[in-house]
């Protein structure tokens, strides 16, 4: 299955201008000061427009999208401090809801999807149970080495975006109303180091961060690899799932189609770590509309996302230090965004409260 990237382009709006200045205005005569909340205030009038009302819906489903694949890269390069397996071995463990997102997940009353979408293994052969509707829709098995080969074919790019784009689809009509892309493989930063570095004119050494927690003969084995893979990609920057075919991989091609789709149904998303910034930055080039949609829910450790926040100008509502993926920095970031909206649908005006407002 293949998508339509124009049709899709042309399906993807601006958030309603109307419902901002709303919430401009109601936030103007709530009993505060104006702009005593600071950055909430600006989440509240984003929160405002992403959904076309004022006061703002609670947000009542939250959904994380974790889409798991493995990457060659990390079996041929050696550049991660964990060995490839772990990939699946963290899939059953999301499974069985005992990842670190699926305890942030139940803490926020979110619920967390999982999907294989390039896991380097055969669960029959490994002897685990795994539910079909994880499962059914893999591309492949891993990815090609990037630095030497590409990550997969085209056919294979464009089934994995048009999957990320179904599975919005699904979501949406499911009821979601905000949506986490979730990341799992291990050497997945490195290809999104690669794409970073591509699309912020920055060099290897400078995206590159120590990932997983890996030691300096690993980070320069790194920093190689993704200088290599750099230059293979350099001449396909400008069309973006050639990118993502030569560069990129099935996980990353995935949660892009993920980002358009949302933004194509006017539902808004939460960004987590270096993955999911690396596939805004393609998936804004396929739709600069698309990033309105977008929040970043923390800033990564890792130096590439820094850079791809900077090239996507969103500032990130926490920044905590953290650098896991999976999701669980934008569910940290969460509560605030649900603060935000509550402040300004639950507080009362001046008038209301019987409270002077500040002399004219």
């Amino acid at each position: 299955m293949t998508v339509d990237l124009d049709a899709l382009v042309a399906r993807i709006d601006l958030p309603d201008d109307d419902a901002r200045a709303a919430a401009a205005e109601r936030q103007s005569r709530l009993t505060k000061p104006t702009g005593a909340l600071g950055r909430l205030e600006e989440l509240s009038l984003w929160l405002c427009a992403a959904q076309g009302v004022c006061p703002p819906r609670p947000l009542e489903r939250v959904r994380v999208i974790v889409l798991a694949g493995d990457h060659g890269i990390a079996r041929t390069a050696g550049t991660s401090a964990y060995p490839p397996e772990v990939t699946a071995q963290m899939v059953l463990n999301f499974l069985a809801g005992g990842a670190a997102v699926n305890v942030l997940a139940r803490q926020n009353g979110a619920t967390v999807r999982v999907v294989d979408v390039a896991v380097d293994v055969d669960w029959t052969e490994l002897g685990a149970s795994v539910p079909d509707d994880v499962v059914r829709d893999k591309v492949r098995r891993g990815s090609g080495s990037i630095d030497r080969e590409d990550a997969m074919t085209r056919e294979e790019a464009e089934a994995a975006f048009a999957l990320g784009v179904r599975i919005a689809d699904d979501e949406v009509d499911a009821g979601a109303d905000l949506l986490i892309p979730g990341d799992m493989g291990i050497g997945n930063t490195t290809p999104a180091a690669v794409i970073t570095g591509l699309y912020t004119n920055q060099d290897a050494a400078s995206v590159v961060g120590r990932g997983t927690g890996i030691d300096d003969a690993t980070w320069m084995r790194k920093t190689a690899a993704v200088r290599d893979a750099m230059r293979r990609g350099r001449a396909v920057k400008g069309d973006p799932m050639a990118l993502l075919t030569t560069v990129g991989g099935a996980d990353i091609a995935a949660m892009t189609g993920l980002l358009l789709g949302a933004a194509a149904r006017r539902t808004p998303v939460l960004l987590d770590g270096v993955v999911s910034c690396a596939a805004a930055l393609v998936a804004q080039r396929v739709s600069f509309r698309a990033r309105e949609w977008w929040l970043a829910g923390h800033r990564s450790t890792e130096p590439s996302a820094a850079a791809a926040l900077d090239r996507l100008r969103l500032e990130p509502i926490v920044d905590y230090g953290l650098r896991l993926g999976e999701g669980t920095g934008a569910l940290v970031a969460l509560p605030v965004l649900v603060a935000a909206g509550a402040t300004l649908r639950e507080m009362a005006t001046f008038d209301e409260a019987g409270v002077s407002d500040r002399e004219a």
